[in-house]
């Protein structure tokens, strides 16, 4: 188990997501991950949104914690620079074909309901904030 950090980035009614297509299935999921030695969760969501989105983010408070396979850490985001959808993380990788595909992309926020995205008590959270 490893805590985690991720980014919830809103802009003009729309999150940022990853959409996964993995074994079949097609699920979104908010940008983060694993927090690394000796970082704490608000960094790991600052380097984690850069490798998965490309931009570069300012942590603007917390959203929620979630417990699942560690504690997840979900905080509100802006983004301060860079470009959307250029992420180079690892996932991006020949190495990690095995686990599915990664697509950033912007959801209405009024379509998180009708999609399957986790966690969807963040989802929930997102949905009523607007």
């Amino acid at each position: 188990m490893r805590n985690r950090g991720s980014s919830v980035i809103i802009e003009n009614n729309k999150v940022a997501l990853i959409k996964r297509v993995r074994a079949g299935q097609e699920y979104y999921v908010f940008p983060g991950g694993g927090t690394e030695q000796g970082e704490s969760p608000e960094q790991a969501a600052i380097r984690e949104t850069f490798e998965e989105l490309g931009v570069h983010v300012a942590i603007k408070g917390s959203l929620g914690i979630v417990n699942y396979n560690g504690v997840q850490y979900f905080f509100i985001a802006e983004i301060i620079d860079g470009v959307f959808g250029t992420g180079e993380g690892e996932e991006f990788g020949d190495e990690c074909r095995n686990r599915g595909t990664y697509e950033p992309t912007w959801v209405e926020v009024e379509q998180l309901s009708s999609l399957d995205v986790y966690p969807i008590e963040i989802a929930e959270k997102v949905s009523a904030l607007l």
